[in-house]
């Protein structure tokens, strides 16, 4: 239920984002800490090669949920201090692109893992 409610929030925020709502970083972050801490509970403790790769792949996806909602709340505040050239270079809506990577890996790594898994039971 908490993944589904992370989920839920980070669609919200990168939506109002999007929008131009100035609330959305503190929207789209939280979901992401929740998404990410429900999804690094789930455990793997097969010895399915494909699953465990896949596995970390996922893992990969996680951090890159957490790095854009990083980069959307550096986006909204530039709290980080950076020159203004190297801010736009860098940070300015790069959240997108690491958010994009992020859910095309976690797309890619569901499918593949139920498939996998229900390969196993046959």
């Amino acid at each position: 239920m908490l993944m589904l409610l992370g989920g839920l929030l980070m669609v919200i925020g990168a939506g109002a984002n999007v929008l131009f709502c100035q609330w959305a970083p503190y929207v789209f972050s939280p979901g992401a800490l929740l998404f990410v801490a429900m999804q690094l509970r789930q455990r793997y403790e097969g010895r399915n090669f494909t699953i465990r790769r896949l596995r970390r792949i996922q893992i990969l996806s996680c951090m890159l949920f957490l790095l854009s909602a990083l980069l959307m709340l550096a986006n909204q505040q530039n709290f980080l201090p950076l020159d203004w050239l190297y801010y736009i270079k860098y940070v300015r809506n790069n959240w997108v692109v690491a958010l994009l990577v992020a859910a095309i890996l976690q797309l890619y790594t569901s499918h593949r893992i139920s498939s996998e898994i229900e390969k196993d039971t046959k």
